[in-house]
């Protein structure tokens, strides 16, 4: 599968964003989603996740009650809705899917296939 993914952009504190990852190839709900971020001299860390069928999502603690992971099958999406969001979001955001496993994983190795990441800034 491919994962484009966009939607990234500047925004001051407080404000919102919201990520898309469109998916082409495989069936879309053969595979559970996961968005991860990765800040500059930092590893990439589990932001949120959603099962193949979209009933169970998983959140990091930092994002919880702000932020929140959706997908779309019938459009191949999944989306990421960022609100209040903080300086310390700032980072290159990423989508990935895991092939034939319908919980999300929250660990980089757990993915098969990666997007090529979207750059989300936030001003103090």
């Amino acid at each position: 599968v491919q994962l484009q993914a966009c939607g990234g952009g500047f925004v001051q504190a407080g404000g919102s964003l919201r990520l898309s990852c469109a998916a082409s190839g495989r069936t879309f709900s053969s595979y559970s989603m996961g968005w991860f971020h990765q800040a500059p001299g930092k590893e990439r860390e589990f932001v949120a996740g959603i099962s193949w069928g979209g009933g169970s999502t998983y959140y990091t603690d930092s994002v919880k009650g702000r932020f929140t992971i959706s997908r779309d099958n019938a459009k191949n999406t999944v989306y990421l809705q960022m609100n209040s969001l903080k300086p310390e979001d700032t980072a290159v955001y990423f989508c990935a899917a895991r092939y034939l496993r319908p919980i999300p994983g929250a660990s980089v190795r757990e993915y098969d296939y990666w997007g090529q990441g979207t750059q989300v800034t936030v001003s103090s």
